[in-house]
């Protein structure tokens, strides 16, 4: 686990305060990049300063963005954290200490490369909607009481945090998995293709493209690897024209 490769996200917080404890609990567990959704200007600096202690470097130098998506564009995985479950939101939930291990794999060491992983939170009312955890590539879940299921912003990110730092150690897996920017690319290639082959015919496409984004940022692909996709489903997509083009002669 490379810890200077893990970002942590949050998405539109709305206490200052929060979001000094958040850099607390990063510092915890040796955690310096804060990305987050919103406007630095909606917060109450000195409140933020007041929780983060000796973590204001954190806040200092925080970056913010005006999309999950954005936010997350260099990362090869982003996992939304969220307690619910539903039709529209992630088939599959990881605990943390499964996530902790993926994004292992994903980080590298600090002797070695590897891609960035990001952690994304909602905010403290709401959570993450089902449009945000949309735009992240898997769903992580901290398992709590049934009576009282709703976690501190703060102490959710503690948790996440330091499964991070007990998996620094990890072997990583000997090269650079894309990023989110560029399997995004390959997520393109699938769906033109199958678009090509009729595959198509009247809805789906938006379902089909999450399904892939999902599946291949959790199976952190080298750029050999997603090319190597990309070619594979442009032939098929060429065979199936060509096909087609000879049944109508």
């Amino acid at each position: 686990m490379n810890l200077n490769k893990i970002a942590i996200v949050l998405v539109n917080p709305e206490e200052s305060r929060n979001v000094g404890a958040v850099c607390r609990a990063m510092a915890n567990n040796a955690l310096s990049d804060l990305r987050i959704v919103g406007l630095r200007e909606n917060f109450d600096d000195e409140h933020v300063r007041r929780l983060a202690i000796h973590a204001a470097d954190i806040w200092e130098n925080a970056k913010f963005f005006n999309s999950i998506t954005e936010a997350t564009k260099d990362c090869a995985l982003s996992a939304g954290t969220t307690r619910r479950r539903g039709k529209k939101r992630k088939d599959k939930l990881l605990l943390p200490e499964e996530f902790a291990k993926l994004a292992s794999d994903v980080s590298g060491t600090e002797k070695s490369k590897g891609q960035t992983v990001a952690a994304v939170f909602g905010n403290e009312r709401t959570g993450l909607s089902d449009e945000e955890l949309s735009e992240c590539t898997i769903g992580v879940t901290i398992p709590s009481s049934p009576g009282f299921a709703s976690l501190n912003l703060s102490h959710a990110v503690q948790i996440i945090a330091y499964h991070f730092f007990r998996t620094q150690t990890k072997i990583s897996p000997g090269y650079v998995p894309v990023n989110l920017e560029r399997l995004d690319k390959t997520v393109n290639t699938i769906s033109e293709s199958l678009k090509k082959t009729g595959f198509f015919k009247v809805a789906g496409r938006e379902d089909m493209e999450n399904f892939w984004r999902g599946i291949l940022s959790r199976a952190s692909l080298s750029e050999g690897e997603a090319s190597y996709i990309e070619k594979t489903f442009t032939k098929i997509a060429g065979l199936a024209q060509k096909n087609e083009s000879a049944q109508d002669q």
